[in-house]
């Protein structure tokens, strides 16, 4: 057969194939036979092989999948594309680093309807299952013209033919006790439950296990079905409900315990959105969300027992160049705890989330920020609670002193039994009693861990890694720089970043440049569409000179840039939500311009830019403003 491949004659560059327009209603799956070469050890910049999913409507191609791990032999790739009512291509992308030895190829892809965890062995892929080795006892293909086991079975159950295929194990080798054979189904890469059912045979004449698992990413084993036949010898149907709402591996599991075991066979893996019997209904999976709340509008979810004390409080700041606001937008509310200008030692409060499922993981992120003139360890405090309030455990305690910045805490926890979410603020003593405040909290499945290894979404830019899809155009001296924590002149700039608090912006540093200089940050040319978009960033003006930030869009073949939104001097201590909505059909640019002003206290910080398609959901009321309305430091109840 043939294949298409790419080689280093394309140093640092990056070779693209793009599908067909594409439509699915349906789930399908996209399995992707690929080698890549080389003859180095190792590369700083490895050859990679990308691919995408570029949706109608999107100006970014979203990634899907991504390697760079050199093979002897082919590989596939299995993953799983979910219905959508929007067309779509899938986009390859070869992208050859500096190694110079590197090549890549691609031997087949294939978009076949269904799930990538479904397979009935036919194909010499087997659906990207793969037999974990082991010296004693593996799982073998047979039937067909393969003749190379003693307990071949006449018949496998796809064709119910002797040409058909099936995957089996037997004890013929076994060496030691407890010999296991492991089948590893590819990776769900989308949330899915359901009913996932298998054809097997059994011929047990000492003990054999069966038993079928799920291992996530942090390799935590769920048993989810175990054989309690001892005989059979026909095709049997087992049937298993199944949650997988992150990524996870199903595992076939056969141990023996002597070689005069027996052996199983497998056939025909299938997967049904809808739970198998009808007792458990449609089991509506529970939703991360309703675990969130930005206290924009309430509590949400979120509930306080007002017998601990006067608790939390739901407030916003108005913006000010003194006291910091909300984490969510820089002018909408928050949670302090111990306010109302009383600081009382031995106060507690307690806020109450939802009750959570037993046995699934979960990585929980949330925003604080501590107010005082002492080191405040302690001061708040997160702990689990189990249905019964019986069991509390603390999972996470502030350490840090205050430093007046919103901090983002992540922590993962899973827990057998359904529990709740609790953050406890107390103040032991009169000095240790500053102010702590809480906003953004997010819940999502999976770990923390796991969560960051994710691939980032299209369109976002938080700085963490580098300058994402941005490049600067010097004109002049005016430059941005990226930078973590404080910046160098005092009463200018942010404390630290809006991501985390702790990790990197883009900024101007107001006393390399001069009165008027311009400071120029471009995008890469984006895809234009049909339809609005919807651009969010962060922006930070504070300081007596502060100058001008503008966002422009500049269209493919247009001389002139079109205004989107300015702000004009200084504007708040906090981190501010910008929100721009615009179209363009034409392929284009956005950029950002900041001017310095006329003093050095004239730092302008951007940070956490992300690009969506369709309207923006809130709209900001003024896109061009000059300074902030009043600089009451007030805080509203």
């Amino acid at each position: 057969g043939h294949y298409i491949s790419v080689d280093t004659s394309y140093e640092g560059e990056r070779a693209v194939l793009a599908s067909p327009e594409l439509y699915s209603e349906e789930w399908s799956c996209v399995r992707l036979i690929y080698q890549i070469a080389t003859t180095s050890e190792a590369s700083p910049d490895p050859a990679r092989l990308n691919l995408y999913l570029r949706q109608e409507g999107e100006s970014f191609d979203r990634l899907l999948w991504s390697a760079k791990e050199p093979s002897d032999s082919w590989l596939i790739a299995s993953l799983d594309l979910m219905n959508s009512t929007k067309k779509y291509k899938i986009v390859l992308e070869g992208e050859m680093g500096q190694d110079k030895s590197a090549s890549i190829a691609v031997f087949e892809i294939k978009i076949t309807p269904g799930y990538c965890i479904e397979c009935d062995f036919e194909e010499n892929h087997l659906c990207g299952f793969v037999n974990r080795w082991n010296p004693n006892v593996n799982w073998f293909v047979g039937g067909g013209n393969i003749r190379n086991s003693h307990s071949i079975l006449p018949k496998d159950h796809t064709l119910n033919s002797e040409l058909g295929h099936y995957m089996y194990v037997d004890s013929v080798y076994v060496k030691h006790f407890q010999e296991v054979a492991q089948l590893i189904s590819p990776k769900t890469v989308a949330p899915m439950s359901g009913c996932l059912s298998f054809y097997y045979q059994l011929k047990q004449e000492s003990s054999i296990v069966f038993t079928v698992y799920l291992r996530d990413t942090s390799g935590f084993y769920e048993e989810i079905w175990k054989t309690d036949s001892a005989l059979s010898a026909d095709w049997v149907l087992a049937e298993v409900d199944f949650d997988a709402p992150y990524p996870m591996e199903v595992i076939f599991e056969v141990a023996f315990n002597s070689a005069k075991g027996g052996y199983v066979a497998l056939d025909d893996i299938s997967f049904s959105p809808v739970y198998c019997s009808n007792q458990t209904g449609m089991r509506t999976p529970f939703s991360p969300a309703e675990a969130g709340c930005s206290f924009e509008e309430d509590l949400c979810n979120f509930y306080q027992d007002h017998k601990d004390g006067p608790g939390w409080s739901r407030v916003k700041v108005k913006r000010n160049v003194y006291r910091a606001g909300d984490h969510t937008t820089g002018f909408g509310y928050f949670l302090l705890a111990n306010t109302k200008f009383t600081s009382q030692p031995g106060y507690i409060g307690r806020l109450y989330g939802p009750t959570l499922p037993g046995n699934l993981q979960f990585c929980l992120r949330f925003y604080y920020a501590l107010y005082g003139f002492f080191k405040m360890s302690g001061t708040l405090a997160v702990y689990i609670f189990e249905e019964n309030h019986v069991v509390q455990e603390k999972i996470w305690s502030v350490l840090d002193s205050p430093k007046g910045v919103w901090t983002q805490a992540e922590i993962s926890f899973k827990k057998p039994m359904p529990c709740k979410v609790v953050f406890v603020s107390w103040c032991k003593s009169f000095w240790d009693c500053g102010l702590v405040a809480l906003d953004d909290v997010s819940l999502s499945l999976g770990s923390c861990q796991a969560a960051d290894l994710l691939l980032p979404s299209p369109g976002e830019c938080t700085f963490e890694k580098d300058e994402c899809m941005f490049t600067q155009k010097k004109r002049g001296r005016g430059s941005w720089h990226r930078r973590r924590g404080p910046t160098p002149t005092s009463y200018t700039g942010p404390k630290g970043d809006h991501t985390t608090g702790v990790g990197y912006y883009m900024y101007i540093e107001a006393s390399n440049m001069v009165y008027g200089q311009r400071a120029y940050l471009v995008s890469r040319s984006l895809r234009g569409t049909s339809g609005k978009q919807c651009l969010t960033f962060f922006y930070h003006m504070y300081g007596a000179g502060t100058g001008l930030l503008s966002v422009y869009l500049k269209k493919e073949g247009d001389e002139e840039d079109i205004p989107l939104w300015r702000r004009t001097g200084e504007q708040s201590i906090s981190w501010l939500r910008g929100l721009i909505e615009y179209e363009s059909e034409r392929n284009y640019q956005i950029i950002f311009e900041a001017i310095r002003g006329v003093s050095m206290r004239s730092d302008t910080a951007i940070d956490d830019i992300l690009f969506q398609a369709g309207p923006c959901l809130e709209v900001e009321e003024i896109q061009f403003s000059s300074g902030y309305p009043d600089s009451l430091n007030e805080i509203e109840y």
